[in-house]
């Protein structure tokens, strides 16, 4: 599915779009094509973009094609997605190590489309973190592993 979803392959393209989305949330979605979890992903996501059309614009982003923002974002699992809202990054609190990415699949279009409210709401209240309405039970867990300490 992920090609009923715009994709960006240059960090020009990458930048324009989150300096240009005003008063909507920016979902990038950080993956390959070939992984059966980010294909996962994707149907959910193009599934849910017309219902999120007035709160959200959705896009793809290979994780070999723009190495900038793999390392920028810190981008070691995928797929991980990634939230702004009028060019600031926004973090939310899923009960995990990481608030700055969703790492793993959402578990149905509803919880994307949740969350993605929730950002939406917070933001237009100047809030740059919210909290994750989605239950814990439903979000991916992992350990985060630091090397060379």
């Amino acid at each position: 599915m992920s090609y009923l979803l715009e994709r960006l392959t240059q960090k020009v393209e990458i930048d324009q779009v989150i300096m240009n989305t005003i008063d909507k949330v920016l979902v990038l979605r950080f993956g390959r094509e070939s992984d059966m979890v980010c294909m996962q992903l994707d149907d959910i996501l193009a599934k849910a973009q017309r219902e999120a059309s007035k709160m959200a614009e959705i896009y793809i982003v290979d994780v070999d094609a723009i190495p900038t923002y793999i390392q920028y974002f810190d981008v070691t699992l995928i797929p991980s997605t990634v939230f702004f809202f009028n060019a600031h990054h926004m973090k939310v609190d899923y009960g995990t190590q990481d608030h700055t990415k969703f790492i793993g699949a959402f578990h149905t279009k509803q919880d994307f489309l949740d969350l993605i409210e929730v950002i939406y709401r917070g933001a237009l209240k100047g809030k740059y973190i919210v909290d994750c309405p989605i239950p814990p039970s439903r979000i991916p867990q992992y350990q985060l592993i630091y090397r060379d300490i």
